[in-house]
């Protein structure tokens, strides 16, 4: 089953404690000044100015709540970040992720306990990236800002960030919702789509576009089954028909809808033709498939609608390849799904003691066979095309399997084609004429022998398109045998950097050598996540383009404070991945409490971003 794991609240519970032996854990602070170039979008520490509500941004008017408190001083988690740049004006951006920030809402000192939400950031920036001004999606529980009834959605947490603009100064933010605000343990499985709009209307300052919130709607319902059972939507994407044709203004949004444990996974879409304040029922795009998984859309200059996505090895005969559907009325309808090419994946997996299936690894009820401790990761796809572009259809597209020939025994049940089985991942290119369904043929952007290339995006303006990936080339521990930043004796280190690449022709060649936009590389394996057990680097970078102007943001753990865990045996474990975490134990129960120092940098995970040259 391929469904992501939501590492969401960390799981701590609350004991009755009789006697007590405090253990806080001191490792030294990381430097945490921005390199020059690195912009921080989630400014969740005092230094960096802090949140403010989405409602004091468009208006002016003071407001704040427990959450915007707790996020201002939060150093907390960020990942999943998403940015777009308003087409009308490249000073405005708005950025996004998952984000931790509001978590421990109404947690006293020395009784800090994880019962806050995790929701979508709104980081806006009028200044082209230079800074961001930090905010939530209205609607987040504990909201009680008059923007917080505009938002009809029903939910206690919500992810998968995705962002588009429209070409009159409206901007689109989709999410997946999960938690019951009561409390249950049920997951919703919603999927909702906020509208932010320019308050002066379609001819006020672009300036202000995007800046007050209109209001939220669920787009598709889940089961609302525990544990991620029944009908759950998740695996978000989004976009806008900003062409001149019929369907302008049309705005698109696509998902993974799972049932159950059946791995029986389709691709849903809903279209909106009034700017957000409906959707059309949705749309089963894939219903002859098994399991297929990372949307993206792409319109074309004459408004035609391009869907792709990663289907996945599954019964029947089926295999791991690059597809997609299209519509050519507006996303009334789809053809029937196309295969663009075959794959081998780069997905991360291992095994746990008891012999089954892993995705990650970590420590304590998180560790894996091998030892090692790495982040989830999965061969996805990505595609764009220009709605300006009225003589051509192309939509271009990036993916990350496995690089041919690459195939390695890891001598461990590490893998990453299979388990025992490794490789190295590469990023690759595919321009797809939609017009006649032909393809070039795969192509590397950047061929290198050293380095796994991960996560990538593609945005293009005009003749230009600009691609990012995630590059672990600095790793000196790298591997084809090992995960992402694991030495031999599974020793984890700074190893991932953001690189990109940019071509004028198309896709037919790209700029040599690639250009590294990170100033600092960092640890991807850091354990903050389930408890500090496990890492978790969401699922995507971002990157966009208006005009000249093209941003990128990824994750990031330069601010990572590094510790140690109490509830590990001495030499159980020397991973270098231990966060700095504060716990006391009950002696008569033999139980640990949770994080009583959450603040103090062992979650600070930020999503940091730069303009691409």
């Amino acid at each position: 089953m391929k469904r992501k794991h939501r590492w969401a609240i960390a799981a701590v519970a609350t004991w009755a404690v009789v006697a007590v032996a405090a253990v806080c854990l001191v490792a030294p602070m990381l430097a945490t000044a921005d390199a020059p170039g690195d912009v921080r979008l989630s400014n969740d520490a005092v230094a960096g100015g802090g949140y403010a509500s989405a409602y004091t941004i468009a208006t002016g008017i003071p407001y704040t709540d427990a959450v915007l408190d707790e996020c201002s001083i939060a150093r907390g988690r960020q990942n999943e970040p998403a940015v777009e740049i308003d087409p009308r004006n490249a000073n405005v951006l708005i950025g996004s992720s998952n984000d931790y920030g509001g978590v421990y809402a109404g947690s006293a000192p020395g009784n800090f306990v994880a019962a806050g939400p995790i929701w979508l950031g709104y980081y806006r920036s009028e200044n082209g990236g230079a800074t961001f001004q930090s905010s939530l999606v209205p609607g987040y529980p504990g909201d009680t800002s008059p923007y917080a009834a505009l938002a009809k959605i029903r939910t206690a947490s919500s992810g998968d960030p995705v962002i588009a603009w429209d070409g009159d100064g409206r901007v689109f933010m989709g999410a997946e919702s999960s938690d019951d605000p009561a409390g249950s343990l049920k997951t919703f499985g919603d999927v909702w789509v906020a509208t932010f709009d320019n308050p002066d209307g379609t001819i006020g300052d672009t300036l202000n576009d995007g800046k007050r919130f209109v209001g939220s709607v669920v787009v598709a319902k889940g089961a609302s089954a525990p544990y991620l059972l029944g009908k759950f939507h998740d695996k978000t994407a989004i976009e806008a028909d900003r062409t001149t044709s019929a369907t302008g203004g049309n705005v698109y949004f696509a998902w993974s809808r799972f049932t159950g444990n059946q791995g029986d996974v389709s691709i849903y879409l809903s279209r909106s033709t009034d700017h957000g304040k409906t959707w059309s029922p949705p749309k089963n795009l894939t219903p002859n498939l098994h399991d297929v998984q990372f949307p993206d859309i792409a319109v074309t200059g004459n408004g035609n609608v391009y869907v792709t996505f990663r289907r996945f090895a599954a019964q029947g005969g089926q295999t791991d390849a690059v597809a997609y559907v299209k519509s050519t009325d507006g996303g009334k309808s789809f053809g029937k799904p196309k295969v663009v090419t075959p794959f081998t994946p780069y997905d991360a997996q291992d095994r746990y003691p008891d012999g089954s299936a892993a995705r990650d690894g970590g420590d304590l009820s998180n560790e894996v066979q091998s030892g090692y401790t790495f982040f989830r990761r999965d061969t996805q796809v990505r595609s764009t095309a220009d709605a300006a572009a009225t003589g051509n259809e192309y939509v271009y597209i990036v993916y990350d399997p496995t690089k041919p020939g690459t195939e390695v025994d890891t001598g461990t049940t590490y893998g990453s084609v299979g388990s025992g089985t490794g490789s190295q991942s590469a990023v690759y290119f595919i321009r797809l004429n939609g017009a006649t369904g032909a393809s070039t043929t795969p192509a590397l952007i950047d061929d290198r022998s050293i380095g796994h290339q991960l996560f990538p995006d593609i945005a293009v303006s005009g003749s230009r398109l600009v691609a990012i990936w995630w590059d672990s080339r600095h790793d000196a521990s790298y591997s084809k045998a090992r995960p992402i930043g694991n030495d031999a004796d599974g020793v984890t280190g700074p190893s991932l950097d953001v690189y990109t690449a940019s071509s004028t022709n198309r896709g037919a060649a790209w700029s040599t050598p690639a250009v590294r936009l990170t100033d600092l590389s960092s640890n991807p394996n850091y354990e903050q996540f389930a408890d500090r057990t496990v890492p978790f680097a969401g699922d995507y970078l971002w990157v966009s383009a208006v005009g000249s102007s093209t941003y990128a943001v990824w994750t990031d753990w330069r601010d990572t404070v590094p510790g140690v865990d109490p509830r590990e045996t001495a030499g159980d474990d020397n991973d270098s991945a231990d966060v700095k975490q504060c716990r006391t134990l009950d002696f008569v129960t033999g139980t640990w409490s949770g994080d009583q120092c959450p603040h103090a940098g062992g979650l600070d995970q930020n999503i940091y971003g730069s303009h691409t040259p």
